[in-house]
């Protein structure tokens, strides 16, 4: 499966739950998350998503450990069932149906 279809069904996982999956670009600043995801209590996510066999690229290493410092969640998901494991975890955990 593609990144691409892999962010899909994020986006519409969340959606489903109330919630938003913004995509997140930041110039000049290379390597952020690719989501962030606002879950309908007011919690935020930052999500990178790869194929089930992507890597981390250095950078993107480096971002997450900053945001990681500044006390946010950071999640690299790795394929489709990544995806399904996070939204099932958390829509279960807030309290909200995906």
């Amino acid at each position: 499966m593609l990144e691409k279809d892999i962010e899909r069904k994020l986006i519409a996982g969340v959606k489903r739950a109330g919630g938003k999956a913004y995509k997140f670009v930041s110039p000049g600043n290379v390597g952020v998350p690719d989501r962030i995801v606002i879950w309908p209590n007011g919690v935020i996510h930052f999500v990178e998503l790869k194929t089930s066999k992507g890597v981390l690229s250095r950078l993107q290493g480096v971002q997450a450990r900053e945001l990681q410092k500044l006390n946010q969640k950071v999640f690299v998901l790795k394929g489709a069932d990544a995806v399904a494991g996070y939204l099932e975890q958390f829509t279960e955990e807030f309290g909200v149906k995906a």
